[in-house]
């Protein structure tokens, strides 16, 4: 088989409609790329459903959007990303969330080949034990129908589908267990510059938490991108990356070469996305892609309460409101867009689950930014993006009272909290009237000094925080909008004070100049015990479909099938009951992996 004949990137409707799929998956993310490449690999038939345009397979695909990013002005995460009216994002379309409080939720996904996978920062840390049993351990949010044990295997395929580099020996002190002699596929990234300026002043520092004495101990992050593959992986065979989708060739990615600009888009593919998962899926010649089709309906039998078809909109040009109409038939389905987008579909097809909880326990990481002045030349904007952090507030008796959370350094500067270094440019010349030689020093001098230190904190799930729709919030294809319903418990909002409490004493400890100020005016502002903070979303939209161990404490079950629909898998983020402080790409990945050895078993019984 040529590589030519491999790619399958698009099929025409009437071929849809006549066919009946072993498996329909809507969204061609990291869920539903891990679903296809292992249903097909095993002589399964697979559509993919995707809103997005298949350009994306194409090296040349895949450069437009650089060009687009470079030639962005504004470098949000979706810049890369052409405006698409027909499958509309947060960042994209600045009202395609309609929030309706009390807080501001935010945040952003893509709606393209790869998901959100192609903006995403790339860290892969597990999820901590401890995370699984948060109600059993803390009186906290929910318990998992699993442990950390049953997903381990699964998280060794996901580690090695994603190609992770990272340390094992650095994320066993953090209290992450591993089988005997595990190493990652790839060896883990060196710490930056930066890094090893901050761990010189500020490793085994102590901080109390509760009357708990605390040491701060950094580590570096296991990332989904390429470094140097570890030798002694998979019992010294080592480990070869895996290639980038490209037609009529496959394309590998280079190694991580510090660009900085990991969101949105590595220029050099170092960094993992899921078109990677997609060439596998298409390489078997069983699956088929209809791409530019925005799915709008799941009809059920109402018999059974079976699943018999999805039925979409497809369009051809993005900024006109013209399509046709389609549907795709299967034995199995799978909804693989993610959290938000799951629950929007779901709630606009009138199936809202026997528990009442579609749509219920939205989650994301709240972040809290601080920043300052390094006292010298630290070589900002250098790097990955993160590259070190402090996992010591991971863990702890202190969860009963407070959130957990992992402490990242920004390598990219001030950027995320006040848009450096464009603003720094702007104050330079608007504001100090320099230009020049004096203009290039001010820069150099400050961007480089620059330090950004974001907490992560974990943010359990409260069914108050939800996704619903309004027949009065529809885009363009009419399509409803997803509502949000979102506020911050105290119990999250004592984290962040704590947080900020915390930088001030490492930003003391390294002699840095202060430099965080929180806006009143800015739309995720919050007063907590007479203080000012704002936070910003994490991205990692989480729970609106939990999995749990009945039908009336969940949406789905422990290997993410819909309780109400026994041919239905619901993917992604938001079958997770609690997300810990970690990120969620890797446990959505080996969500996946679970998910598919269970509908193979289906599938061949």
């Amino acid at each position: 088989m040529s590589q030519s004949q491999a790619f399958v990137t698009n099929v025409d409707s009437d071929t849809v409609s006549n066919t009946i799929y072993d498996v329909v998956i809507v969204g061609a993310g990291v869920a539903g790329a891990i679903v296809a490449k292992e249903l097909s690999q095993q002589g399964k038939t697979v559509l993919i459903l995707e809103a997005g345009k298949s350009k994306d397979l194409s090296l040349a695909g895949f450069q437009s959007y650089v060009d687009t990013f470079y030639s962005a002005v504004e470098k949000n995460p979706n810049s890369p990303f052409p405006h698409n009216p027909n499958a509309p994002s947060p960042t994209d379309m600045d009202d395609y969330f309609v929030e309706k409080g009390p807080m501001k939720l935010g945040g952003s996904y893509t709606r393209v080949f790869g998901g959100t996978t192609m903006h995403w920062e790339a860290k892969t840390p597990r999820m901590l034990p401890e995370d699984f049993q948060l109600k059993t351990l803390y009186g906290q949010g929910l318990d998992w129908p699993i442990r950390y044990e049953d997903l381990m295997p699964y998280y060794r395929k996901a580690e090695h589908e994603i190609g992770v580099c990272g340390d094992t020996e650095e994320q066993k002190k953090l209290g992450i267990k591993f089988e005997d002699g595990y190493v990652f596929p790839m060896k883990k990234l060196p710490p930056s510059y930066l890094d090893e300026k901050v761990i010189e002043k500020v490793e085994g520092s102590t901080v109390e938490l509760y009357g708990e004495s605390l040491q701060l101990s950094f580590s570096t992050f296991p990332q989904g991108r390429n470094g140097e593959p570890n030798p002694k992986y998979d019992r010294g065979n080592g480990f070869i990356p895996d290639g980038v989708a490209s037609i009529p060739s496959v394309q590998y990615g280079e190694r991580c070469q510090g660009n900085a600009n990991c969101v949105p888009i590595c220029p050099v593919q170092a960094k993992y996305d899921a078109r990677r998962t997609l060439v596998k899926a298409l390489q078997t010649n069983r699956v088929h892609i209809l791409s530019q089709a925005v799915a709008d309906r799941v009809e059920i039998n109402p018999e059974n309460r079976s699943v018999t078809a999805i039925h979409y909109k497809r369009y051809e040009d993005p900024n006109s409101p013209e399509y046709t109409t389609g549907f795709a038939r299967g034995k199995l389905f799978v909804l693989a867009t993610n959290a938000v987008e799951n629950a929007r579909l779901m709630l606009a097809s009138q199936l809202p689950s026997t528990s009442g909880l579609m749509g219920c326990n939205l989650m994301d990481h709240p972040f809290m930014l601080a920043w300052a002045l390094m006292p010298q030349v630290t070589g900002t904007m250098r790097g990955p993006l993160v590259t070190s952090g402090i996992g010591t507030f991971r863990k702890g008796d202190f969860r009963d009272k407070q959130a957990a959370f992992a402490v990242d350094i920004h390598n990219d500067g001030w950027g995320w909290a006040t848009g450096s270094p464009y603003t720094e440019v702007l104050d330079a010349v608007d504001q100090k009237n320099q230009y020049g030689e004096d203009l290039r020093q001010r820069l150099i001098s400050r961007i480089s000094r620059q330090l950004l230190l974001a907490f992560m904190c974990e943010l359990p799930p409260d069914p108050n925080n939800r996704v619903t729709i309004d027949d009065n919030y529809k885009d363009q294809l009419g399509n409803y909008q997803p509502v949000i319903h979102f506020d911050l418990p105290d119990y999250i909002k004592r984290t962040l004070a704590y947080t900020r409490q915390l930088s001030r004493v490492i930003f003391a400890r390294l002699g840095a100049e202060d430099y965080t100020q929180f806006n009143p005016l800015d739309p995720q502002y919050f007063e907590f015990e007479g203080e000012g903070y704002f936070f910003r979303g994490g991205n990692h939209f989480s729970g609106t479909h939990v999995m749990g161990t009945t039908n009336t404490n969940s949406v789905v079950n422990r290997y993410l099938r819909a309780w109400d629909h026994e041919n239905l898998y619901l993917l992604g983020a938001g079958s997770m009951p609690t997300i810990g402080s970690s990120n969620t790409t890797l446990t959505v990945a080996a969500l996946s992996f679970v998910a598919a050895e269970q509908m193979l078993k289906e599938l061949n019984s």
